[in-house]
């Protein structure tokens, strides 16, 4: 990002985290108003954070588990730590 500092983009993060003070907030609001790199930033975040929120409530199918727990199982008797 061109004009803004490194310390800039970390307020842009702790913003979206929700890791600032009232004023904070306010100081970043107005930033993000008159800035146009870190709104765009900004908006790039949001929609990276979207993704993988909804990524991560992807559920895997039972016969995977299963799988998985088998393999788990042979490999630890193979190995002698049954």
């Amino acid at each position: 990002m061109g004009d803004c500092s490194d310390d800039r983009i970390a307020r842009l993060y702790e913003y979206l985290d929700g890791a600032l003070s009232v004023d904070d907030l306010k100081d970043v609001r107005e930033h993000l108003e008159d800035c146009e790199e870190c709104a765009h930033e900004y908006d790039l975040e949001c929609i990276i954070r979207s993704v993988v929120k909804r990524s991560c409530q992807e559920v895997a199918p039972n016969t995977l588990k299963t799988r998985i727990m088998s393999r788990i199982s042979e490999l630890r008797v193979e190995i002698g730590h049954d």
